[in-house]
């Protein structure tokens, strides 16, 4: 388990000492710092200068969660950045802010312990960005109604974006999480997984073969095809060229 220091950040005192009990409980969270404000907040974040992750709520007074989260493009070294609110409103303009996260209030512990699992999986993307599957063994979590499933990315050959969610395709069929595919990438940069189009990343090595018909362009992988569009048919061959 990696000992993340987290920094939570709610105006809201009852909800902070809820979140900040529940992250002490966790195996992954070694140390807890709390703030009332985005203000707080950034004093504490240019203080400390080694904070994991930030837990965020949006709509706070004075600097407010999306206002703090742009601030920290100015850090050499950001934290990882999940947000907590009460309201969806904000998920697209989060989510263009490459968020980790968007948890809507109340919290329960086990969307915490998801939401701090895609933090340690991201943390040990970009310390070791080209560890190879062997080493990683990165399990993802799936859920189909009450029922919760991990599999494992290595078995995973194509990934296609549906609205809000990722539909997982692997040989013992599909499924699906809940992230955008540009998250996912670049989640999984380092991986082995390239873009095919704003809809697919798939995994490199499983590329059969191109087909270029009447100016269209599909990729092969395993038994599907999958579309190539033009903005990344020349990166993909390079891609392919250089395995």
């Amino acid at each position: 388990m990696e000992d993340l220091k987290v920094l939570a950040v709610d105006d809201e005192r009852a909800v902070l000492d809820d979140l900040e009990f529940m992250l002490r409980r966790s195996q992954s969270v070694g140390e807890v710092l709390t703030a009332v404000t985005g203000s707080d907040a950034l004093r504490l974040l240019n203080e400390e200068d080694d904070v994991d992750a930030l837990l965020v709520d949006i709509q706070m007074p004075g600097l407010n969660g999306l206002d703090l989260v742009r601030t920290l493009r100015n850090f050499k070294n950001p934290p990882l950045v999940a947000f907590v609110t009460a309201h969806d409103e904000h998920a697209l303009e989060a989510f263009e802010l490459e968020v980790i996260d968007y948890l809507l209030k109340p919290v329960d512990e086990e969307r915490l312990t998801e939401a701090l699992r895609r933090i340690c999986e991201r943390k040990q993307g970009i310390a070791d960005p080209g560890a190879g599957e062997a080493v990683q063994r990165v399990r993802i979590q799936c859920r189909v109604g009450d029922r919760t499933y991990f599999i494992e990315r290595r078995d995973v050959m194509v990934a296609e974006a549906t609205g809000d969610y990722v539909r997982l395709h692997t040989d013992d069929g599909s499924h699906l999480i809940r992230q955008t595919l540009s998250e996912l990438a670049r989640q999984w940069a380092g991986a082995g997984f390239v873009r095919t189009h704003r809809g697919y990343l798939v995994r490199a090595t499983g590329i059969r073969e191109l087909i270029s018909t009447d100016g269209k362009t599909t990729a092969t992988v395993g038994h599907r095809a999958v579309p190539v569009s033009r903005r990344y048919l020349r990166p993909l061959r390079a891609e392919l060229a250089a395995l």
